[in-house]
Formats: structure tokens, sequence, C-alpha cells
């Protein structure tokens, strides 16, 4: 990533309207073109060892509709890679914003149906998830799980079980923080592509809970 694309992020933040975005209608094009081949390259690199069914870059113009914010557009480039349902579950993100750029995935809209599967695994054995989680280079890279939660517990639950923590959850996800220094050095692609490969645990813990039911045996096809 160069520093002008980040410097047009910051310019964009400043000046979000319509009349300075038609002038710099042209930089941001060439910036978006930056941003697609570099999500292609990624999504390459991502092949040789998963299965990705498609990847996008995010529009940039913000639906303002319903939103008390009606500034026009994201200061931001976002997309996500998208593995092949149904057997492989969890989407990657990369999001490149001035001082908060984020490189992570996971679940951020899960069915009821999942939710409540994912919550059922969680609570009949939450050792091979903590096991990951607590793997050294996830947490140095991601922390820990983040994602909305009920206040107690969800219906059906106890609210004194060891895993709480983990089954009060609507999402499951991490991200990674990277510096305005860090997006803009030759080994940003590397480090993205390392941080959805220290993902690949995760996900493929996930998919074999999610296609399969309480009992080991697959559900779907």
């Amino acid at each position: 990533m160069s520093k002008d694309l980040i410097q047009f992020l910051k310019d964009l933040e400043q000046n979000n309207n319509k009349e300075w975005f038609e002038a710099h209608k042209a930089t941001f094009q060439e910036h978006q073109k930056t941003m697609k081949t570099f999500f292609a390259e990624v999504a390459d690199r991502l092949r040789a060892t998963d299965d990705i069914e498609s990847h996008k870059v995010f529009r940039i113009y913000r639906d303002v509709r319903f939103s008390k914010d009606k500034t026009p557009y994201k200061s931001w480039f976002a997309g996500s890679f998208k593995r092949a349902e149904p057997m492989l579950r969890g989407g990657y993100y990369l999001s490149v914003q001035p001082g908060h750029t984020k490189v992570g995935g996971g679940f951020y809209g899960p069915s009821p149906t999942d939710l409540l599967r994912i919550r059922r695994e969680f609570e009949q054995n939450n050792s091979e998830i903590r096991a990951i989680l607590d793997n050294k280079k996830f947490k140095s890279l991601f922390g820990e799980l983040m994602g909305e939660e009920v206040k107690t517990a969800p219906k059906g639950f106890s609210a004194d079980h060891p895993a709480i923590d983990q089954i009060r959850k609507k999402q499951f996800y991490v991200m990674r923080s990277f510096t305005d220094a860090e997006v803009t050095q030759p080994d940003f692609q590397d480090k993205v592509v390392e941080t959805f490969l220290t993902l690949r645990p995760y996900f493929d813990y996930m998919s074999s809970v999610l296609t399969t039911n309480l009992n080991g045996e697959v559900i779907v096809k």
C-alpha cells in the first residue's frame, strides 16, 4: 500500500462530501484499482491452501437511508474473502483505514441454527476451542475472541457454565491491528496472508462443528 493511498483516505475523512469526492474521483479510482489488485493477489495466495469461493472489495458509498450519519462515503477500503460453503465456514476480512487498519475474520452473523449449534458445542466440550484461542501465536496476533453477546446467558443455558464467556456470544470473530507505517511496508501483503493462515485452525474447527451434529455425524453434503 502506498502512503498516497493512506493520505487520500485521510483527506476524504476531512472532506467527506460529493463536491470534493467528484473533484478527486480519478485519484479514488486509481487507489480502488490498487485495492482490487491487492485483494486478487491475496485470494490467489490463499487458494494455495484454502478453497476461496470469491472475494470482493466493498463499495465506498455509504447507505445513509437509516443512519444519523449522512456523510456519503466511507473513509476506508474494505473487503472480504468467502470460503466455499457449505463444508468450509468462516470469512476473512480486511479493512484499510488510517490509524485503524484491521485484518481478521470469523462469524459475524451466524444463522439461529448455526448459533445454537456453536453454543451447544461449547456447552458440551470447549477444550478444543480453548486450545485454539489460547495458542501462543493466535493470541499474540488477535488477542481475545470478539463479538456482541447477551448480558447473562442465552435461553436454555446455565449462567454458571464454565464456558459461559463463549456461550453468551452472538458473534465470533478476531481482528489484528496494523499501524499506517506497517500498512505501507513492502511486506504488508505477506503479513495479511500470514494473519489469514493463522485463522485456519479456528475456521477448520468451526467448520467441523457447523457441518456435524453433537454426535459428530455429518449433516451437510
